[in-house]
């Protein structure tokens, strides 16, 4: 009985060691976001552009190589109009790494685009879910309220993008328009 385990002790080895090189890598990622965000709280108006799409590119990274390509074929479809293709690519992302928020931000997206309002909330809330900070999902989402004629859960939504990118001009239109509307601070 220990004879047949024995062939599987090298390959448990090799596991724990990628393992243990992928975690601090994973560490020193996540603290370089905390970093960022940080960053992006106290920025000038000029920064916060740069600051974000430095965050957006580190959620785009999964760690694994074949992930990443998946993703960047969705987000290639996406941007090319052709919704199914990408919807289909981040679903394979979603299935292969289905605690990688930025394919379900991506494919939300891509629902979005389809017209299907349901799915595209719902990968909403997935994102969210692994990553509450993710203020593409956000703006996302807010959008989606104010759509569906729910001003103010969007403007509470937008507070919360605000929160994390005080500079952000698409959400310091939005609150000042929802605002308005609500009958709150006038221009």
């Amino acid at each position: 009985m220990g004879a047949s385990i024995l062939p599987f002790k090298p390959v448990l080895a090799a596991l724990a060691i990628s393992v243990a090189a992928v975690l601090p890598v994973q560490a020193q990622e996540a603290d370089r976001v905390a970093r960022l965000f940080e960053d992006l709280r106290t920025a000038d108006p000029e920064q916060t552009s740069e600051i974000a799409s430095g965050i957006r590119e580190a959620w785009s990274r999964s760690g694994s190589a074949t992930v990443d390509l998946l993703l960047e074929r969705g987000r290639e479809a996406l941007g090319n109009g052709d919704g199914r293709t990408a919807i289909e690519h981040l679903t394979a992302v979603i299935d292969h790494a289905p605690d990688f928020a930025e394919a379900y931000a991506l494919r939300a997206n891509a629902y979005y685009l389809a017209g299907l309002t349901g799915p595209a909330i719902e990968d909403l809330r997935a994102t969210l879910a692994l990553e509450p900070r993710h203020f593409g999902a956000l703006q996302g989402f807010a959008v989606l309220l104010e759509e569906m004629g729910r001003p103010e859960d969007a403007r509470e939504i937008w507070d919360r993008v605000l929160a994390l990118m005080p500079h952000d001009p698409q959400a310091n239109e939005a609150a000042q328009r929802l605002d308005i509307m609500l009958g709150g601070r006038t221009l």
